[in-house]
């Protein structure tokens, strides 16, 4: 019996061992962190076509992606203590790019929808959005229903976004025009090309505060569902030890009024008529 005792302890032990080095494994297996370290350069993919949140702009004769999601990559790099690399590239490729390894986060003004969620993971929230229809100067009139003054209009969104589900399913009769990007979707509404183009309520007040003669905001009320209204910065799954540091970035800045900031700062940033 006092054998049989000593065996169930030792079988007993092995099997807590093989649990603690099993949950040791498992921790360390994260290296999302460390390899952004060992690096020295945290990687941020984006689409810089979306201002105030991302856009690009001459400085000392160099062309350079600036705004809002920007300011706020460059704390989370500066959290990490390594530089920051940003990477543009349309917007629709921004999540393979991350499945992929070719960039450490995605920040672009994304919304984590459920679909997107079943591809990468999300931080915590750092912006909450609505939805407009962006119009020609002159034309605001024109489009006061979303249920019938679209019909037969030529309505522009970005490929793969929110907009672009919005844009089909509230603006009845619409044809609706999709590209992977917002600047080449706003110049062909300045020119005649397009009726309206939809976007978030921030990028289209930035438009019309930058180019009052060519844009103004219609009348017509678009709804944004509660999945359709934060903007996250998203990750690969796994990396919990890389959303954790982001999510202590986000927190800080909520906390100290450093998002406010950096808003304000991306705006005053942007080029103007």
């Amino acid at each position: 019996m006092k054998t049989k005792k000593k065996l169930y302890i030792l079988l007993a032990f092995m099997a807590m061992f093989t649990m603690v080095l099993t949950a040791c494994g498992k921790k360390d297996s994260d290296q999302s962190v460390k390899k952004i370290q060992d690096k020295k350069t945290l990687v941020v993919g984006t689409s810089a076509d979306y201002a105030p949140f991302e856009f690009p702009i001459v400085q000392n004769g160099k062309k350079k992606i600036v705004g809002y999601d920007m300011l706020l990559a460059q704390k989370i790099a500066d959290k990490l203590d390594v530089k920051l690399k940003i990477v543009n590239t349309e917007f629709p490729s921004l999540i393979s790019e991350l499945k992929n390894n070719k960039v450490d986060l995605v920040m672009a003004g994304m919304v984590s929808t459920n679909q997107r969620k079943k591809a990468v993971n999300f931080s915590n929230s750092y912006f909450t959005v609505k939805n407009q229809v962006l119009v020609k100067k002159g034309d605001a009139a024109k489009f006061k229903d979303a249920a019938t003054d679209f019909k037969g209009k030529s309505v522009g969104a970005q490929q793969t976004t929110t907009q672009e589900k919005i844009a089909k399913s509230q603006l009845k009769g619409a044809n609706v025009v999709s590209e992977s990007a917002v600047t080449s979707l706003t110049t062909e509404l300045k020119k005649g090309k397009l009726d309206a183009v939809v976007v978030e309520n921030t990028v289209a007040n930035s438009y019309v505060q930058n180019h009052p003669n060519d844009y103004e905001i219609a009348p017509a009320k678009l709804k944004t569902s509660k999945e359709q209204s934060y903007i996250n910065v998203a990750l690969r799954k796994g990396d919990k030890k890389l959303a954790a540091k982001v999510n202590q970035v986000i927190a800080q800045q909520k906390k100290n009024g450093g998002l406010d900031k950096m808003l304000k700062k991306a705006q005053s940033m942007q080029p103007k008529d």
